[in-house]
């Protein structure tokens, strides 16, 4: 995936202000899947997302797209532990990204609804509500079947015959 000179100067201008916040920085310090860390999976989750519509040529709001996507993990603790969190994190984390959210940036109604159903279709109940949400959340399901398998990628998955 890359993007053109002119799309990633857009990228960055959309994300400046959440990838300058210091608790946006410190999401580097969580591990997400694998060897990523958070913050990278919430970065490389908004450039797929944003080339992804750009490719499709789909008609949506690419600022509240970015940075909704940059938000969308913007929960501040490690779930591998479970003693940080209540209930099943899958289900709780959105919520908390989104409070999280509300308390440091000036969020619309588009980024709120991507933030809040990302987990969709595994959170059946909170479906998302726009084409942005559609996108981040398949791009987040995407790349973090990636990153997981970028993990076992050493694995020989067909047997070599013996020599």
């Amino acid at each position: 995936m890359r993007l053109s000179e002119e799309e990633s100067a857009y990228f960055h201008d959309c994300s400046r202000e959440v990838l300058a916040h210091h608790l946006v920085k410190s999401m580097s310090g969580y591990t997400q899947h694998g060897t990523t860390n958070r913050l990278e999976h919430s970065v490389r989750v908004a450039r797929y997302s944003y080339w992804v519509s750009n490719k499709l040529k789909l008609k949506l709001d690419r600022k509240s797209l970015i940075r909704g996507a940059l938000l969308h993990d913007f929960f501040l603790y490690d779930w591998r532990t479970g003693t940080d969190h209540e209930g099943a994190h899958a289900f709780t984390h959105p919520e908390a990204a989104l409070k999280n959210a509300l308390a440091h940036f000036e969020i619309n109604e588009t980024e709120a609804d991507i933030i809040l159903n990302h987990m969709w279709p595994l959170t059946i109940t909170k479906m998302p509500g726009c084409k942005e949400s559609f996108v981040v959340s398949a791009m987040d399901k995407y790349c973090s079947l990636k990153e997981n398998f970028n993990r076992v990628k050493k694995v020989k998955w067909i047997p070599q015959p013996a020599k």
